[in-house]
């Protein structure tokens, strides 16, 4: 795994959100099928008419191990973008995982693969396949722009992109909101002066007297 990827993935998504202002984070509906899925890697972008869903096979086909699908379907909760089988060819090619602004279906079947996929939820009805669509092009997924080769970064809290051309200093500051937070808790957790000393500097820092 590339080193920057691998750094990344051992990052909270809430400290990468810190680090970029919360400008990045994916609409928050996009969620994991379950909560213990983790994924960083490049992005590999499809954008797909509403149901149409051949873009996304053109895509695990042309995709590089490591890359993440991020699927733009345009928010569409009808039709799936794809199932257990599709998704299932995805892992065995070695993409890291997907993320999509829509559902999925087979829902049992893609958590057996126990492979990271990112969407809104299920649903029961198939895509379409009549040709339309566009792969390794600029998108929008879930309200933010992504760009082929960006890094996404997703947990449990949700999915947050990282453009590659500041991938390095968001790095630094999220690594140093980690070591800070981490700082703090050991300072703070269990002890009630420094818990209250703690809340003091909070509500004087936002002008309030206690």
């Amino acid at each position: 795994m590339e080193m920057m990827i691998e750094q990344f993935l051992h990052l909270p998504t809430t400290c990468i959100s810190d680090a970029m202002n919360g400008m990045n984070n994916l609409d928050p509906e996009i969620k994991p099928l379950n909560d213990g899925f983790r994924l960083a890697g490049r992005a590999f972008t499809v954008k797909m008419p509403v149901g149409d869903n051949l873009a996304v096979i053109q895509a695990i086909r042309e995709a590089k191990p490591g890359d993440v699908l991020v699927i733009d379907s345009k928010g569409d909760l009808y039709r799936a973008i794809a199932g257990d089988f599709v998704l299932g060819m995805a892992k065995t090619l070695g993409i890291q995982g997907v993320v999509v602004d829509g559902v999925i279906r087979d829902i049992k079947g893609v958590l057996a693969l126990d492979f990271p996929v990112f969407a809104k939820g299920t649903t029961v009805a198939a895509g379409g396949k009549a040709g339309n669509g566009k792969v390794n092009v600029p998108i929008s997924c879930g309200g933010v722009p992504v760009r082929p080769g960006d890094i996404i970064v997703g947990d449990a809290d949700g999915v947050v992109v990282v453009p590659r051309e500041k991938e390095e200093e968001v790095y630094q500051k999220a690594a140093n909101k980690l070591r800070k937070d981490e700082e703090r808790e050991a300072k703070v957790s269990g002890n009630r002066e420094e818990i209250l000393k703690y809340l003091d500097k909070m509500l004087q820092k936002a002008g309030k007297t206690v």
